[in-house]
């Protein structure tokens, strides 16, 4: 599988052992459980127990969907059911009734944008070894974005909208996309923490810097998307732009999608993430209503001025307390990008509609 992304990487090989197993380890009813903890989320006890946390992150919600508070954190003292993860690190082989040992070798890359932990990229399909994707988060260099006050600690909206850009970027690439990160910090890669650091060294792709000026900043991301669309005419193109609104205190918003009013294809990718949270919601928090539209909003500067089909994501209001904890939490940034990325391929499999626009 050839992966083409904008960043220099080296090659990694993962072993995978499948070691003398028969039917009878397929019919094993046993299920791992873990108290969790004080201070435990939902990736650090997967990690703790040796699963993958990013694979198995939907199947651990699933399994303990009642014993979760909000449907994503944890009760300390509580036991939880770990999913079972055997079948990632056993090979199917020619014959289960045969005892076997094969050694198969999985070839994941590392791209070091992603930050020490994260580098490295597994191949899920090629699904969407076609399709280009831009990733715009929001501000960034001279501009923090919305600002916000958590535990005493200032918090922006830049650095989270980076994180979940690169979450973002990571799940594509895991199905082959190509994927450009437009706006991009060459030390901070993918956080676990909950206060994420403010600094000011964001640069635009390839290595530009960030105008201070609004408009020069917004000009900038539309001319390296439109010129990266020029390159890659006649392919399956599409730019997702990421935010994190800043409205009164005491408003709680869910994820709004916007589009370009005249773009069928912005329509679809907006409504195809849409109709994914809806039924992630209804999956994880049934007693919950969503209220996040998808709509055209061609007032904003780079919905109205990039060529590429594209949705521009407000992914919670960072003054409020409640869609803080959707965005200081590690684990919700990942379930957010999870469920964006879901939404993309099911945009893909669902093809162009007409113009590219």
């Amino acid at each position: 599988m050839k992966y083409i992304f904008s960043y220099r990487f080296r090659a990694v090989g993962l072993l995978v052992v499948a070691i003398s197993f028969t039917m009878s380890a397929f019919s094993q009813d046993t299920i791992h459980t873990v108290v969790a903890e004080r201070g435990d989320g939902i990736l650090s006890l997967l990690r703790k127990q040796g699963v993958n946390p990013y694979d198995h992150y939907d199947d651990f919600i699933s399994m303990n969907i009642e014993n979760l508070r909000d449907s994503v954190h944890l009760y300390a003292g509580r036991t939880y059911k770990i999913p079972n993860a055997n079948l990632d690190t056993v090979e199917v082989v020619d014959s289960i009734q045969r005892k076997t040992k094969e050694i198969k070798k999985i070839e994941g890359k590392r791209y070091a944008i992603f930050g020490k932990g994260h580098e490295t990229v597994i191949p899920n399909s090629e699904k969407l070894k076609d399709a280009v994707y831009y990733l715009v988060s929001g501000h960034g260099g001279p501009d923090p974005g919305a600002m916000a006050t958590y535990g005493g600690k200032s918090i922006a909206e830049d650095e989270y909208a980076y994180d979940i850009t690169l979450r973002l970027a990571k799940e594509l690439l895991s199905h082959g996309a190509r994927v450009y990160i437009i706006i991009r910090d060459e030390n901070d890669g993918i956080r676990d923490e909950r206060i994420l650091e403010i600094d000011h060294d964001e640069v635009a792709y390839p290595n530009k810097r960030i105008p201070l000026n609004q408009v020069a900043r917004l000009k900038q991301r539309v001319d390296i998307v439109n010129n990266l669309h020029r390159k890659n005419r006649g392919k399956y193109q599409r730019l997702i732009v990421t935010h994190i609104d800043s409205r009164s205190v005491g408003q709680n918003i869910d994820v709004f999608f916007y589009h370009h009013e005249k773009s069928r294809n912005g329509k679809k990718l907006a409504e195809s993430i849409h109709k994914t949270f809806l039924k992630k919601y209804k999956k994880y928090q049934p007693n919950r209503t969503y209220s996040g539209t998808f709509e055209d909003r061609t007032s904003l500067y780079l919905v109205k001025k990039t060529h590429p089909a594209m949705t521009f994501i407000e992914v919670g209001n960072i003054q409020n307390k409640k869609d803080q904890r959707r965005i200081l939490e590690p684990e919700n940034r990942q379930a957010l990008a999870k469920w964006i990325s879901e939404g993309v391929l099911l945009d893909y499999e669902l093809g162009e509609i007409g113009p590219i626009r």
